[in-house]
């Protein structure tokens, strides 16, 4: 499992992942029951904001703008090697970590999330 995938893990909660599991798997043949009303889908898409916002501690940090930020706001480790293999995933080549390179990968996390059904701010993405 990659950086990004433990980002949106992260994110998207335990239930998202336990989801993608059952999906996997075929559902036993259920038993000639009388039919029950449909229960609601439950909503595939996150409020990626909202649900950062949520986290204990993200008053004090700059999860917005900043990926060390994001990354220490969900407990994954936000060392430059780390950094460096995210920003390999996003398709950055030549990642030294300076500043701007630092806002660009935030921006590409954030897009990669609103592409994987995620409610991402306009002003979050590329």
């Amino acid at each position: 499992m990659g950086i990004f995938s433990s980002i949106k893990d992260a994110i998207w909660g335990e239930d998202e992942a336990d989801d993608a599991d059952k999906a996997e798997k075929p559902a036993p043949a259920p038993a000639a029951k009388p039919a029950a009303p449909a229960a609601p889908e439950p909503m595939s898409e996150v409020d990626v904001a909202f649900k950062l916002d949520s986290i204990d501690g993200s008053d004090s940090l700059n999860w917005r703008t900043s990926i060390v930020d994001l990354m220490k706001l969900i407990g994954l480790d936000a060392s430059y090697a780390n950094r460096k293999e995210l920003a390999e995933e996003m398709g950055m080549t030549d990642y030294s970590g300076e500043a701007e390179e630092n806002i660009a990968l935030h921006r590409h996390v954030m897009t990669r999330l609103a592409e994987a059904g995620g409610r991402v701010p306009a002003d979050l993405r590329d």
